[in-house]
């Protein structure tokens, strides 16, 4: 039973735990932790969500352990750049990886300068594409609690992200009404 449920949902847990890390050799660890530790708590999932979300809550609560453990972590710009070179087609053209990895670094710079409740739920949300239901399962937070901090940190993503010049800014209905230019 528990190799079944292993090989059914480590895919789900890595991705996510990479996701959080952008390191592939740390991510296969974390799950490794996050599995052992499922195993020996299994006893007390009562079922009240899917087992992929627990086991993902699981894998976040110890990828945080680590974080904390770690003093000298590596900066947040190197897992999304390590996630913009999984994404499908990044590696078929060289001026498209170059770029991706360039955009992932701007990212996560910006991601690096936010604290932890929005740079969590902005890479949950956003990044991965859970649901708010999900987000606030794992983060233990209600679903209002994720819209508002996903709302706040998609603003604070799009603002830095005009400041360094990587968006044209938003016009504002007001300026649109005034007849600003386009």
């Amino acid at each position: 039973m528990w190799s079944r449920l292993y090989q059914e949902h480590f895919d789900t847990v890595f991705r996510h735990i990479l996701h959080l890390t952008g390191d592939r050799d740390l991510a296969e660890d974390l799950v490794q932790e996050t599995f052992a530790a499922a195993m020996v708590s299994l006893h007390g999932f009562r079922g009240d969500s899917k087992l992929s979300t627990w086991l993902m809550g699981i894998g976040l609560n110890i990828t945080r352990k680590h974080w904390s453990r770690r003093k000298s972590a590596r900066k947040a710009h190197d897992a999304l750049v390590a996630v913009a070179d999984l994404s499908p087609g990044a590696n078929d053209n060289p001026e498209h990886a170059r770029l991706q990895r360039t955009r992932a670094e701007v990212l996560y710079a910006v991601l690096d300068s936010f604290p932890a409740s929005l740079r969590e739920v902005f890479i949950l949300r956003e990044l991965e594409g859970l649901h708010a239901a999900e987000v606030a399962e794992l983060l233990g937070i209600s679903e209002g609690n994720v819209n508002t901090r996903a709302s706040r940190a998609r603003a604070r993503v799009r603002k830095e992200l005009e400041r360094l010049g990587w968006l044209s800014p938003r016009r504002t209905s007001v300026a649109r009404k005034r007849g600003a230019p386009r």
